[in-house]
């Protein structure tokens, strides 16, 4: 598929090199090509992006499904001739759209593009071989071998679907998986403070752009949050640029929600780029007292400064900080402290599905170390009778509960008031985890 000389499908394989050869972000290296290219249609952009975040989301499977057909096997293959095939395997199996010929065909004409003449026919036998015999594909049994079927029904590492079936059930690690492969709409949150929430729909439904109002039963006063759809790109919607309402996770917007900063208070939010729990803390004290946003680099403060800016937030600043320093200026002056810290991740694949084939056990205990290290200084700048807000966007225990047990064990002064995991398969929210700890005494000592 080509417009105005631009290849779509060479761009979506310029974003999958990007993210599976070099280990850039799959959201940013995508945000950018669209960006770039604006001038293409709609259905263009939507065309990229569900093939880049699609075949992303299914690389076990696919790589499993030519693994079946190639005399090559695929650790051996080129990255270029991979990435490929994998579009190629994607298009056949999930693009109604897109006939079998047309994926055959354009990918034949990749690999030629791209300098790999000799290998245009071995690509050109793969994907011809895969589309006459896709309907009778075998996978792993699931009764016999099911972390292995799973895994590939999902694409989701097998270590992973091991340490979901070890915390929450086997049939819970399913339906968590399965939920990662929904395709979920854009979470916004309003800027009270420059707009309403029945304002601000009234607004966007005007441009066409529909947006629905998101009901908590849980949270009867959560009444700020909209899902939004059928828009091209926020870039070129006023009220996002006029900074009338934020792209954020309706659970992590719980964050701040739960922690329920009051007008006049001092909040540290010790991770806070880019910003969007600071931003909503500083909104939800209706523009009184005053919220640090703290961050280790200065690319982050910089992300933090735009989105205040945006804002038009004045009870905000960014200040670059290693969480893991203590600043004795801090100790027991806030009343509230974000801790919302660096995670696994793996309750965010639906937007980030790159980081399920990145992150592993190892990687997965030096963080619990690095999080308990960040909360033992975290904790040191709650005054009493203040707020400790513990959250991390992924959803295994050892990250979540134990950890929360650790610190509770390990500083007595603080109790439990509040503790919530999210999953993905109970709607549209993220994988989400949020512990409310007070402060009855302080913890310098």
């Amino acid at each position: 598929m080509t417009t105005d000389g631009v290849n779509l499908r060479e761009l979506a394989l310029y974003v999958l090199l990007a993210v599976t050869k070099e280990k850039e972000h799959s959201h940013i290296v995508l945000a950018a090509v669209l960006d770039k290219y604006q001038y293409i249609t709609k259905q263009e952009r939507s065309f990229i992006t569900r093939l880049c975040e699609g075949t992303l989301e299914r690389l076990i499977e696919l790589d499993y499904i030519i693994g079946q057909f190639s005399s090559v096997k695929i650790h051996k293959m080129k990255p270029v001739i991979r990435c490929i095939l994998q579009m190629g395997v994607y298009q056949l199996k999930y693009m109604d759209s897109v006939p079998a010929s047309a994926a055959c065909n354009e990918a034949v004409k990749l690999a030629g593009k791209t300098g790999f003449q000799n290998l245009k026919g071995f690509v050109n036998g793969v994907l011809r071989n895969i589309s006459r015999n896709l309907d009778t594909i075998s996978y792993p049994d699931e009764t016999e071998h099911p972390i292995e079927a799973l895994s590939v029904r999902y694409s989701m590492p097998e270590w992973i679907l091991q340490q979901w079936s070890s915390d929450y059930g086997l049939q819970k690690a399913k339906a968590i998986a399965e939920a990662f492969l929904g395709e979920g709409r854009t979470a916004v949150r309003t800027n009270q403070m420059r707009t309403s929430p029945e304002q601000l729909k009234e607004a966007l439904n005007s441009r066409g752009i529909a947006a629905e109002r998101v009901v908590l039963d849980e949270y009867p006063d959560f009444d700020y949050a909209m899902y939004l759809s059928g828009y091209d790109y926020l870039s070129a919607v006023e009220e996002f640029t006029d900074g009338q309402f934020m792209v954020q996770d309706v659970s992590s917007m719980l964050a701040a929600h739960i922690a329920a900063p009051k007008p006049g208070d001092y909040v540290i939010d010790i991770c806070a780029a880019p910003g969007a729990k600071s931003l909503h803390a500083a909104e939800l004290m209706r523009g009184k007292g005053m919220v640090e946003a703290r961050d280790l680099t200065g690319y982050k403060i910089g992300l933090i400064e735009e989105n205040i800016a945006r804002s038009g937030l004045c009870n905000i600043h960014a200040v670059q900080q290693d969480a893991r320093i203590l600043d004795e200026a801090s100790l027991e002056k806030a009343d509230v402290v974000l801790a919302d810290l660096p995670c696994s991740g793996l309750g965010v694949l639906r937007k980030k599905p790159e980081i399920r084939y990145r992150m592993t056990r190892e990687k997965e205990r030096e963080l619990v170390l690095l999080q308990r290290e960040i909360l033992s200084v975290a904790c040191r700048y709650v005054k009493p009778g203040g707020t400790l807000l513990y959250s991390t966007c992924t959803i295994d225990r050892m990250e979540n509960e134990e950890n929360t047990r650790w610190f509770l064990e390990r500083y007595p002064y603080f109790s439990l008031d509040a503790e919530r995991q999210f999953f993905p398969d109970e709607g549209e929210l993220d994988g989400f985890y949020i512990a409310k700890m007070i402060s009855t005494k302080g913890c310098v000592g």
